[in-house]
């Protein structure tokens, strides 16, 4: 019974940090609404895989939301896409920054830079191979805005943070607490997780092929925890992106599948490389 208070308690913690990191990263993206345009439509596509890096690396979902919405109406490429979900790993982001918010700045980071690496790289390989993207696009247009305070609370606080993140990302962060806490009281945790690390590596990688944000978060915990080193959750990081690539498939299954293979590819490359170095 203490177990599960002291982890309700942890949970409310978080589960509060989120709500107010949200609204501060929902609030940000409707006042720069209608910015990205202009940036992406002038001078080098370099600046499509910095501003899509850094759509990604915002945390929660809406910056891959919108750079689904660019890629589909033809103001970002391939590339950039992949690099943006890539670089984002969804509300877990939320939770890294409220628990081990050193690491979780340091691995922002790298994955922004990675995040524009892969983009550069990954146009290069659709070119020499001539892989065609997006065929099957169907173009869809995203609720119009709206003005009004009203309209942002209900809409944007209540109808998508409120009940379309904070539930989930309590629930998912109690199971995952509970779950790491209870295997530590009664099971040798640390002694299984140090056998099978690189073997967790390569789980973390084909468990954030799932397209939702909850999962990747037995990795954060267990990080937390010290009980996986950070290649595991790096890797973890870069193949899953939370629910981001959902509108994706919508638009298209097959450009949905080639940014997972290719984010899985990056991702166990350069974690087993990390963990090769030791970390």
């Amino acid at each position: 019974m203490e177990i599960i208070i002291n982890v309700l308690g942890e949970s409310l913690k978080v589960a509060l940090f989120v709500l107010a990191m949200m609204i501060a990263v929902d609030f940000i993206n409707v006042k720069t609404k209608g910015k990205l345009e202009s940036i992406l439509q002038s001078g080098r596509r370099w600046k499509q895989y910095v501003v899509s890096s850094l759509l990604g690396t915002a945390p929660g979902c809406l910056g891959s939301f919108a750079g689904v919405s660019l890629y589909i109406h033809g103001m970002i490429s391939f590339g950039a896409i992949t690099g943006l979900m890539l670089a984002t790993a969804g509300d877990e982001q939320f939770i890294m920054l409220a628990m081990i918010p050193e690491t979780a700045l340091i691995l922002f980071g790298i994955l922004f830079l990675l995040g524009i690496f892969a983009g550069y790289l990954t146009d290069f390989l659709v070119k020499k191979f001539h892989i065609q993207t997006c065929t099957d696009c169907e173009i869809k247009q995203y609720h119009p805005g709206e003005e009004g305070y009203k309209h942002y609370f209900k809409d944007h606080i209540w109808a998508h943070i409120i009940k379309g993140h904070l539930l989930r990302v309590f629930l998912w962060t109690f199971s995952a607490l509970l779950v790491v806490e209870f295997a530590m009281t009664f099971l040798d945790l640390q002694s299984i997780t140090s056998k099978y690390t690189f073997l967790l590596l390569i789980l973390g990688a084909l468990i954030g092929l799932i397209p939702e944000s909850g999962p990747h978060l037995f990795f954060v915990m267990l990080f937390a925890e010290g009980l996986i080193p950070f290649s595991v959750l790096f890797t973890s990081s870069v193949v899953q992106d939370g629910h981001g690539i959902l509108p994706m498939l919508s638009y298209s299954v097959k450009d949905s599948v080639r940014i997972k293979l290719f984010n899985l590819t990056f991702g166990i490359i350069l974690g087993s490389i990390i963990y090769a170095i030791g970390f």
